[in-house]
């Protein structure tokens, strides 16, 4: 029978012929017959399954071996013994060079006919032995997916004891070997069938034997973290630790994170390979395994591994959003890395150019997993911008990618970054932070948050720009006497000359932190500003005079000798001084008293009090007092707000004095005097440079600086519980009280008083209110009679016939802004840039220098963000636009620099004269010294952290280029369906990139 079944199969009949006859020899089959035709057929059968080349032979030899082994169950034992399936085994079937493919499937077809006899205890114990040897030689994943269908068809051949953990073990090492060799979606779906197979068997085995599971994560561990492989491990390996109860995360993250046997880079490689997991199609739990290894190695303070891992693979596991079947725990481990990153903005700014067309795709898709991904997403992009605020060139491609998405509140925001953060000591990220490689791209240097110390860094920077200060500080003197001011010059220095990126002003802080100041908590930077040039002020009025040098080299004449060598730096650079009149009105009499300021604090105008029209020039009508009847007192000066005022009857127009103004720009060759004619006006402005000033003007209800400036002074009504004491009446009586500015500063600080005290609350709420800032201002100075007709032309405005106000004109040097909603929290950054007279070298100095090249370098000068470590090239556009952007983001402290004019004549020629003479300032030896030291010790550090960084990097594991997800999502709508990425399908280059 077995020579006709073979003589038909062999045939060239056609199949449906053949199937016929093969019918009727397996009727025959199931009929009683001799062990040895038996034999012969199951002989010719074996033959046909396990050499068959074509599947119709294998499926006869398949079928001829079922009848057998039904209804021939005693000749079909002795045939299948264990001497012939060792031989199998250990010698395969068929041809050398050709052995079958098929030998476990026929192994697996066979035992369910001898379960029952005498020899399957024999038999069981064979393959236990024999699964365990086959593992061991690293078979196919093809061929482990059979070995696991067999023993989780037949669990009595598992190994048992000792041998079933390293088969376990073994198992995991065959898995990390796995690799799809095909980019077909019917390979990969083939394959990772063949993957879930043989996890599935590892779950059938703890389950039963809980004592196999920690050894086989100790050998998944040993895997994952070691060095010397040449190739990474198969991501394939996440579908083990899907399996694994989640009841022993705590237990085995601790040991882990405990041993010290493990070492950094072990431990770093085998984290980055548990990231890659992220992109395994079929895990469960992957993320929260993830998760629970970085919160363990935070625990146990092991921050650096948990910084290189994060800027290596935070990319990555960004770019697998864009993948549906794997975006839920990619987006889990996305928020954790981010979220616990809050030392730096080094992680989040990774993500910056690749935030927008993430967004655009996951619109695009349109489903229900992109529409949630994208709100958490918008979340925790705002609790990015709430920390690390002070970037709004960076920020606003992707705050425009996100405007649509809700915006989670501040409380919510607080509590994502509090429950998240890997610390709450701050200091103990120090070290870690600035991880800087090399020096802006702008020259300029940043200072490094020693802890909600950026209120400082704001203060010194902006400070810093201001080159005639910084100038007059690197000039100071060896032993001046002044410890303060030798501290800031040595900042200052270090800030010129340093060759590191970011430098540390640890010491300056413990020198001029005023006393009262909470350690580690947010200041108000106007506080500080304020106690620093107090304390400078008063420090050089007991030391010696910094202008002694000056007086030595005769630099100066005698008169502005005798006119400046009283006064200290703070008072020659941020002095002014204002009078303050008080009228009584009822007798008129007016008292009066000058007090010097180093600033001004603008209040806002109450919210009735809007801007007519949409300059920012406020209307005089507006703005002026109530005027009353001048007293009939001839010694008054001529220029008091007084003595050209009349009371207003029914319908008079009211008076009007000289407002606080922005500066038309104007045509090269028109007229220099901005006050003579229409030029005062905004109407007058018709330069190329007037529609970029005008993005800097207020929308029609904001307010502008010559707004809070105009309210300054204007006259304030003193009545009720507010009455003034008048001297000659010698009672209380209503009056009027005014300030004028007798002196206008060299560099003019302006502070917006946002902050104001809630009674309801009893906090300290911010102003939100967007102000516009004028790049030139031009400020009402009040003069002496004597001194109205004395001009000196520095490009200064000349004082109106018998006004007794003169316009000084002042340029913007430094903005602060304030991040944030209250004075206690939030963050501080600042734009700056270097202003300097631009009298042309040979051009006589009694003479103006021009006007165009003035309004050309208003515009010309590069603008600077300073944001602690970060510097970076701005703009004005940028300082104008940020409150639009970033409603928190808003100016606070403002710098000008007076042009030269009347007042400041003298001081601008002593100043250039000095650079003249003496170009940049000439630092003193010993401070010299220090700087070259630092930048040879820095260049030393640089050589090794590249030494240590080198040994880091080449631990990490190797994978494929994370941008290749990026660079496949191009809008490219040539794909159909949904095998794009965007429309959450799987395409087969996509699909495969997804896994591998």
């Amino acid at each position: 029978m077995d020579k006709i079944l073979e003589a038909v199969v062999m045939s060239s009949y056609p199949n449906n012929v053949k199937q016929g006859l093969v019918r009727r020899v397996i009727e025959a089959a199931k009929q009683p017959m001799d062990s040895e035709q038996c034999w012969s057929m199951l002989e010719l059968s074996t033959k046909l399954y396990l050499t068959g080349d074509t599947k119709y032979k294998r499926e006869i030899g398949k079928e001829v071996l079922e009848v057998y082994g039904h209804y021939h169950p005693e000749e079909f034992e002795e045939f299948f013994n264990v001497r012939f399936l060792l031989s199998l085994l250990q010698e395969g079937y068929g041809p050398l060079g050709k052995r079958s493919h098929y030998v476990l499937d026929y192994i697996q077809l066979g035992l369910q006919f001898i379960l029952e006899s005498p020899s399957a205890n024999s038999i069981f114990s064979l393959l236990r032995i024999e699964v365990l040897r086959k593992v061991c030689e690293r078979p196919s994943p093809k061929q482990c997916a059979k070995i696991s269908k067999l023993l989780t068809q037949h669990p009595q051949c598992i190994p048992t004891g000792k041998h079933q953990v390293l088969f376990c073990q073994q198992l995991i090492r065959c898995i990390g070997q796995f690799q799809c060799v095909s980019e077909g979606e019917e390979d990969i779906m083939e394959f990772l069938e063949q993957v879930n197979k043989v996890s599935g068997l590892l779950q059938r085995i703890w389950r039963t034997q809980t004592s196999a599971i920690l050894p086989s994560l100790k050998e998944l561990f040993t895997i994952i973290s070691s060095t010397e492989e040449q190739e990474a491990p198969s991501n394939a390996l996440a579908s083990v630790v899907q399996f694994v109860p989640l009841e022993l995360m705590d237990g085995v993250i601790r040991n882990l994170t405990n041993d010290d046997s493990i070492t950094d880079v072990q431990m770093m490689t085998a984290i980055g390979r548990m990231i890659d997991w992220v992109s395994w199609p079929l895990g469960k739990n992957i993320d929260k395994w993830i998760i629970a290894l970085l919160k363990g190695l935070a625990a146990v303070k092991k921050f650096s591994i948990l910084i290189e891992v994060t800027l290596s693979k935070i990319e990555k596991v960004f770019s697998k959003l864009l993948h549906p079947i794997v975006r839920e725990g990619a987006l889990s481990v996305l928020q954790y890395m981010l979220l616990s990153f809050q030392h730096s903005h080094e992680a989040f700014h990774l993500l910056l150019p690749h935030i927008p067309r993430l967004v655009a795709s996951l619109k695009k898709e349109d489903s229900n997993s992109a529409t949630s991904s994208l709100e958490q997403l918008a979340e925790l992009i705002h609790c990015m911008f709430f920390r690390f605020s002070g970037f709004p060139d960076l920020y606003e491609p992707v705050l425009e990618a996100v405007k649509a998405l809700p915006i989670p509140n501040e409380d919510r925001i607080k509590h994502l970054l509090g429950q998240n953060a890997w610390t709450s000591q701050k200091n103990e990220l120090a070290c870690f932070y600035p991880r800087l490689a090399s020096k802006s791209e702008t020259g300029k240097i940043g200072l490094i948050n020693l802890g909600n110390t950026c209120y400082m860094n704001s203060i010194i920077q902006s400070l810093f720009m201001a080159s005639d200060f910084r100038h007059s500080v690197l000039n100071l003197t060896e032993g001046n006497s002044q410890p303060l001011m030798t501290k800031l010059q040595w900042l200052f220095a270090f800030l010129e000359h340093s060759q590191r990126p970011a430098i540390s002003p640890e010491s300056f802080l413990s020198a001029s932190w005023p006393p009262w100041f909470t350690p580690g908590a947010q200041q108000d930077c106007s506080e500080y500003l304020k106690y620093l040039l107090d304390r400078l002020h008063e420090e050089e009025k007991t030391g010696k005079r910094i202008y002694q040098k000056l007086k030595e080299s005769s630099l100066m004449s005698q008169a502005v000798e005798h006119h400046y060598l009283n006064k200290t730096l703070i008072e020659k650079m941020f002095g002014g001084k204002m009078m303050t009149k008080i009228r009584c009105l009822k007798c008129l009499n007016v008292s009066s008293r000058e007090e010097a300021f180093t600033d001004l604090s603008l209040a806002f105008p109450p919210p009735d009090r809007h801007v007519r029209g949409s300059t920012s020039v406020l209307p005089v009508e507006e703005i002026g007092p109530q005027f009353i009847e001048p007293p009939e007192n001839p010694s008054q000066l001529p220029g008091s707000p007084w003595t050209q005022r009349k009371a207003p009857m029914a319908g008079d127009p009211p008076a009007s004095p000289m407002p606080v103004e922005t500066l038309g720009f104007q045509e090269p060759g028109e007229a220099a005097h901005p006050l003579s004619g229409d030029a005062a006006g905004v109407d007058a402005v018709k330069d190329p440079l007037s529609a970029f000033g005008e993005q800097a003007c207020a929308p029609k209800d904001s307010r502008s600086v010559p707004d809070l400036i105009n309210y300054f002074l204007s006259p304030e009504r003193l009545t009720a519980e507010n009455k003034y004491h008048c001297e000659k009446c010698a009672s209380l009586q209503d009056a009027e009280k005014v300030a004028e500015l007798t002196e206008g500063p060299h560099y003019l600080i302006l502070t917006l008083l946002r902050f104001s005290f809630d009674p309801r609350t009893m906090k300290r709420k911010k102003i939100l209110d967007n102000v516009s800032i004028p790049v030139v201002l031009k400020l009402p100075v009040l003069v002496a009679p004597e001194e109205t007709e004395e001009v000196c032309w520095h490009g200064k405005d000349r004082a109106d016939p018998g006004s007794g106000f003169m316009s000084v004109l002042y340029d913007l040097c430094s903005v602060v802004v304030h991040s944030g909603i209250s004075s206690e929290s939030g963050h501080y950054y600042c734009y700056s840039r270097e202003c300097t007279d631009t009298v042309p070298q040979g051009q006589p100095r009694d003479r103006a220098p021009k006007q165009a090249s003035d309004k050309q370098l208003d515009f010309e000068i590069q603008w600077y963000l300073f944001n602690d470590t970060r510097v970076s090239f701005s703009s004005f556009e940028s300082v104008s636009n940020v409150t639009s952007f970033f409603p928190k983001d808003t100016a606070y402290v403002l710098f000008y620099r007076q042009r030269p004019g009347r007042q400041s004549c003298l001081l601008h020629e002593a100043l250039a004269e000095a650079g003249r003479l003496h170009g940049e300032p000439s630092l003193h030896k010993d401070l010299m010294e220090a700087i070259s030291k630092d930048n040879i010790l820095y260049l030393q550090e640089q050589e090794k952290e590249a030494r240590n960084r080198a040994a880091y990097i080449s631990a990490l594991p190797k994978s494929p280029l994370w941008w290749r997800d990026f660079d496949r999502d191009k809008d490219d709508d040539s794909s159909s369906g949904g095998c794009s990425p965007a429309a959450g399908g799987g395409g087969s280059g996509s699909f495969h990139g997804l896994v591998f």
